[in-house]
C-alpha cells in the first residue's frame, strides 16, 4: 500500500483553533480515535457560523454528514491544541466535501486529516442545491 505523506499548514486556507481536554485521551495517553471526527465537525461547524451558514434553530440549512473518513499520521493528546486547517475538495450541486487537516500545536505537518461530506437537503429529505450565496463562501476554501 502505497501512503500519502501528511500534508503541512500551506495545503489548508483557513484555520480554527481547538484545545484538548483531558477527557480527550484514552488509556494510552493519546487522543481517542472519535475525538478527531469531532474535531473536524467543530472546526467546519466554527468556519460555516463565522461565514454566516446557519446551522442552527428553525431556519438552519439541512447539511447532513453522508460519508466521513480519517487518516492518522501522528499522535495528539491532552494538552495540545489543534489547529484545524479546512478546504473544500469538492463542491457539487448539492454537496460539498470539506477537507480538514489537525496540527498539533505549532506543527507544520497534520497529525492526522480527514473529510466530511455534506449534502443539502430540503424538508422533504431529498437533495436540493446549494444556494448562490453558500456557494461562494464555500468557493473561498477552494485552492
Amino acid at each position: 500500500m502505497t501512503r500519502t505523506p501528511p500534508g503541512t499548514r500551506a495545503d489548508y486556507l483557513a484555520f480554527r483553533t481547538l484545545p484538548t481536554r483531558w477527557m480527550d485521551n484514552d488509556e494510552y495517553g493519546h487522543m481517542n480515535n472519535a475525538t478527531y471526527l469531532s474535531f473536524f465537525d467543530t472546526g467546519i461547524s466554527l468556519w460555516q457560523m463565522d461565514n454566516g451558514i446557519n446551522i442552527r434553530g428553525p431556519e438552519a440549512l439541512r447539511l447532513l454528514t453522508v460519508e466521513t473518513g480519517c487518516r492518522y499520521h501522528s499522535e495528539t493528546g491532552f494538552p495540545d491544541l489543534i489547529h484545524a486547517g479546512l478546504r473544500i475538495g469538492h463542491l457539487g450541486t448539492s454537496s460539498v466535501r470539506f477537507e480538514v487537516g489537525l496540527f498539533r500545536n505549532d506543527e507544520d505537518t497534520a497529525s492526522a486529516e480527514g473529510f466530511f461530506t455534506q449534502v443539502l437537503t430540503g424538508d422533504d429529505g431529498r437533495p436540493t442545491p446549494i444556494p448562490d450565496t453558500i456557494r461562494a463562501s464555500f468557493n473561498t476554501l477552494r485552492g
